[in-house]
């Protein structure tokens, strides 16, 4: 069966919380109108439309728009080879959506990510704790108003007490270039990089 197929069962299941199913580049996404209805409509997906494999959950800021929020679950099924895309859109200083760790394991991590680095909660995780950065950092690095040299942190001994220069870093490529390598100031030996950074 194909992933338009049970996109439109979902939809059948649930007629006024999903959208009509949309196509892009062989790939089908799903919009929830509801929000709070996220746990409803995958534990359907998976019991009912085999979707048993949880791929990722990832977030978008689309700052200065409302709904400011997206997050976006990536659903697999092994029984009928096919992938599914779920949207939900939130809005808010502090968003917040029902967890999937009861629905899939897998979630628990994934969730725990788009907290710590996106700030998104999700009501009901059994253990909503920071997954990369430490307890008791006050900003979430993925937002788009974190500025890119970073902030200061105000924790003492704990990775940089200062912002972290990002100009000049490992992670910088220069415009222009025929390849990645020609670009990545590593690998192309940039003699200003390795001075600044003691290579």
């Amino acid at each position: 069966m194909s992933a338009r197929n049970l996109a439109t069962q979902l939809l059948v299941e649930f007629p006024n919380v999903v959208t009509d199913p949309v196509e892009f580049r062989g790939e089908i996404t799903l919009r929830l109108i509801e929000p709070e209805r996220i746990a409803d409509v995958c534990r359907f997906a998976r019991e009912t439309l085999s979707f048993e494999f949880l791929l990722d959950i990832t977030s978008i800021d689309n700052l200065g728009e409302e709904p400011r929020w997206t997050v976006v679950y990536e659903l697999y099924s092994i029984r009928h080879n096919c992938h599914l895309r779920l949207k939900v859109s939130l809005s808010g200083d502090q968003p917040e959506i029902p967890t999937l760790a009861h629905v899939w394991p897998a979630a628990n991590w994934h969730e725990r990510e788009v907290y710590d680095m996106m700030g998104i909660r999700f009501r009901g995780h059994p253990d909503l704790r920071r997954i990369l950065m430490w307890e008791g950092y006050p900003y979430h690095p993925l937002r788009k108003d974190f500025p890119l040299c970073g902030k200061p942190s105000e924790v003492p001994d704990v990775a940089f007490t200062e912002a972290a220069p990002l100009e000049g870093g490992p992670f910088v490529t220069k415009p222009g270039g025929k390849t990645t390598i020609e670009r990545e100031p590593r690998s192309r030996g940039d003699e200003n990089w390795q001075s600044e950074n003691g290579r």
